[in-house]
């Protein structure tokens, strides 16, 4: 399943890293587009993680820390990209992202959490 989950990640990561350079780079200030290209380089740095989360577990007996942390990679790519993505396009959203502000650093520390239950596992 993570296999699969980190696959879409990574469709996702260069769909919108393309939309960003692309189709945003003419809307957006310096300043959004930096906060949009963070967003995509941690959104490629954990599905890549994720992916060798995958492996693992798809080596291995199931073991539960490689589990939680492809769960905290997901949450964290969700949460601190998603965050991000929302953040630097607000100007161009029809909508309030306010919400967004406190995400991002609940989505870092799912990053932080992700990578400490790699410490946990039995190789």
């Amino acid at each position: 399943m993570f296999l699969r989950i980190a696959a879409i990640l990574g469709i996702l990561a260069v769909v919108i890293g393309a939309f960003g350079a692309h189709g945003l780079k003419p809307r957006l200030s310096e300043y959004q587009l930096a906060i949009f290209e963070k967003g995509v380089s941690y959104h490629f740095i954990h599905t890549l993680a994720m992916l060798g989360v995958a492996i693992l577990i798809k080596g291995q007996v199931e073991q539960i820390w490689l589990v939680r942390a492809a769960w905290c990679f997901l949450i964290g790519i969700i949460c601190f990209s998603g965050s991000l993505y929302l953040l630097a396009c607000r100007d161009l959203i029809p909508f309030s992202v306010a919400f967004a502000g406190p995400i991002t650093p609940i989505g870092g520390l799912f990053f932080i959490v992700g990578w400490a239950m790699l410490l946990k596992v039995d190789f």
